[in-house]
């Protein structure tokens, strides 16, 4: 969202004032396209890249408020998380060395960023999902304080009506809940601008649409979040969710989200999405300096839309519609939002030049697209892309299905060489970049499959998070290399470096995969359990899922020694638990975690969060912690 000055829209007046512009900027635009106005004869070509900022455990590091008045660039901006920083570089003619000047700008930029950031032991790094995140990092508290992230926040959550909610699967299942919009701070991206005229417009747009799912398959660099293995580019499942209003009792009502690929093909111009856009979705927002767009094109001015811009602004297409003005001219752009950021310069640089290249060089025969492509076969390649990235197959044209590398090597990639070659671009990027795409097609090796393998593989020594720390921490070793992913080798463990990187607090021991039993069952069914999952700790819990007690070996020992052969057989574990076990919070560091097991004289320590059990730490969790820690200091 460019404009600044942006507030909740919180009464019916202030909604009816906010529509009427926004009605006024829809005719402005018609009129503007009517009479020829919108800048045609020239290319030009953008990006704006996000990046995450880790500390020296491999973290988020909430700082950019500290950086930014250090950088003093008005090209870096904040981003919704003060651990994300966005570089908005400028525009450049889509011709001869363009791509080059592109990289050295990024590069420029990027080089600058970590100057500041090195005075603060922090780190940029390209990912498209952090995998160190935690749900700690994503409080409001990380939120970056200005207006229109609030505005916009505030307004999603009183429309939702409640938390957001989240249900992913892949390997692993995620299903979670939250108060507020920050788990979409913790998608990171490459977004590419493609300037079009308005007669192509309709045509580039929905090409741009269809090519969406065998481009992102090429291209995928976030399956981690959390902790958990989920889609190749879980950043759209994601993204979709965390701004979702929509609720489960809606389900008898279609409503589309405002994360979306969109439902339909355009047909008459770029209006035709605007307007789509404005029907189906609440005005959210009012951009408090208001300018009469009608008035402003009869004193011979060109308006900026801002009504338009602002309600475009929290509607978040994977290929957007954008009106702009650049030297005083207006002009059209398709940007593409659903690249990750990463895995490294040159992968980034050559999936804008694969982009780019389809884009100028869209085939005469795949003109006008609606009359030979079902929309919704589109979308699906999109999503499958998403999900499942090169293993797949995609629906093409004359009813034919390839798989993603056959696609993308023997039919897109030339398209796009052709599309470059025609529009001038300079032959040695031309090949330096696609031969990028072809080798990590051909090799499958796209980031997230480097991130998958090198997981799995540190996970068969290492515990959950020294591989996430560890994978972490050779993204950033590699990308210094500046190597293109299908070159990297895989993670290994000794890269999750000190053991205080991944041995902070309890959540990063404790037991997840928890064995519980209620209050009312029997004491016999819980001598089994410990019997057959050889444990010696067992919590317990009430029907609401909520801790109440624990069940220890020592007590078991003890009642059977005791009791009765009937007293056995009939008794409930609500009359022998621990009823107030000793507890504490995923946070706790790992020192006081101690010092409270030491100083309670319990071998076992009940993880709880909103009153419900999240994990279990044990003293052979401290042993295996302590056995690490000398191996480190030997």
């Amino acid at each position: 969202m460019g404009l600044q000055t942006v507030s909740i829209i919180s009464n019916s007046k202030e909604k009816e004032r906010s529509v009427k512009y926004l009605l006024n900027d829809i005719k402005a635009l018609e009129y503007m396209i009517e009479r020829g106005m919108i800048e045609d004869g020239i290319t030009r070509i953008g990006a704006e890249q996000e990046l995450c900022l880790v500390d020296s455990t491999w973290r988020p590091a909430p700082i950019i408020l500290d950086i930014l008045p250090k950088i003093k660039n008005k090209q870096f901006t904040t981003e919704l998380a003060k651990f994300n920083l966005e570089i908005n570089l400028d525009p450049i003619e889509f011709r001869g060395d363009c791509l080059s000047v592109l990289e050295s700008n990024l590069i420029s930029k990027i080089g600058k960023a970590e100057e500041v950031l090195s005075e603060h032991d922090v780190k940029v790094l390209l990912t498209g999902i952090l995998p160190t995140i935690r749900n700690k990092d994503l409080d409001i508290s990380n939120m970056t304080p200005l207006d229109r992230y609030y505005a916009l926040a505030n307004s999603l959550s009183k429309l939702r009506g409640g938390k957001f909610e989240f249900h992913i699967s892949g390997t692993d299942e995620l299903i979670t809940a939250h108060d507020t919009v920050m788990f979409e701070s913790c998608n990171t991206s490459y977004q590419l601008h493609f300037q079009v005229s308005s007669n192509r417009f309709v045509d580039l747009y929905n090409w741009a649409q269809l090519i969406s799912g065998p481009v992102l398959a090429s291209s995928t660099n976030s399956p981690l979040l959390l902790g958990k293995r989920l889609w190749r580019e879980t950043r759209i499942a994601l993204f979709q969710q965390s701004i979702d209003i929509r609720q489960s009792k809606d389900h008898l009502r279609e409503r589309s989200p405002r994360v979306s690929f969109g439902n339909r093909w355009i047909h008459d111009s770029i209006v035709d999405a605007f307007k789509e856009d404005i029907v189906r979705f609440e005005t959210l927002l009012s951009n408090d300096e208001k300018t009469n767009s009608l008035k402003l094109l009869e004193e011979g001015k060109i308006p900026s839309l801002d009504a338009l811009l602002v309600h475009n602004s929290t509607i978040y297409k994977w290929n957007r519609p954008c009106y702009g003005i650049y030297n005083g001219k207006p002009h059209f752009r398709i940007e593409n939002r659903y690249l990750a950021s990463g895995p490294t310069i040159p992968d980034q640089m050559a999936n804008a030049t694969f982009w780019y290249g389809l884009i100028a060089g869209m085939p005469r025969e795949y003109r006008d697209i609606p009359t030979k492509f079902e929309f919704d076969d589109a979308k699906t390649n999109f999503i499958k892309a998403a999900r499942d990235g090169l293993d797949n197959k995609f629906q093409w044209f004359g009813d034919k299905k390839y798989s993603a590398q056959d696609l993308i090597v023997s039919i897109l990639l030339p398209i796009a060489r052709e599309g470059l070659i025609n529009a001038g671009i300079d032959i040695n990027d031309i090949d330096r970049n696609l031969e990028i795409v072809e080798e990590r097609v051909k090799s499958g090796n796209t980031g997230s499959q480097w991130m998958i393998e090198s997981y799995n593989n540190i996970r068969k020594s290492g515990t959950r998070d020294q591989a996430l720390v560890a994978t972490t921490a050779a993204i950033y070793n590699r990308q210094q290399e500046m190597k293109p992913i299908h070159e990297w080798s895989l993670a290994n463990i000794d890269e999750a470096g000190n053991f205080l990187n991944y041995y902070l607090h309890i959540d990063q021991i404790m037991t997840t995969d928890l064995v519980t039993v209620q209050e009312d069952d029997l004491i016999d069914l819980v001598a089994n359990i410990m019997d057959w999952k050889q444990v010696k700790d067992i919590p317990v819990e009430n029907t609401e899922g909520e801790l109440v007690g624990l069940m220890t070996a020592g007590l078991l020992v003890n009642f059977l020694c005791k009791s009765s052969k009937e007293k056995k057989q009939n008794s409930r574990i609500k009359d022998f638990m621990i009823k107030d076990p000793v507890s504490v919070s995923p946070e706790t560091s790992i020192s006081d975690a101690l010092k409270t097991m030491i100083g309670t004289k319990t071998s076992c320590l009940t993880v709880v969060q909103d009153k419900k059990l999240v994990g279990i730490v044990t003293d052979r969790h401290f042993v295996k912690v302590s056995a690490k820690l000398i191996r480190d200091l030997k």
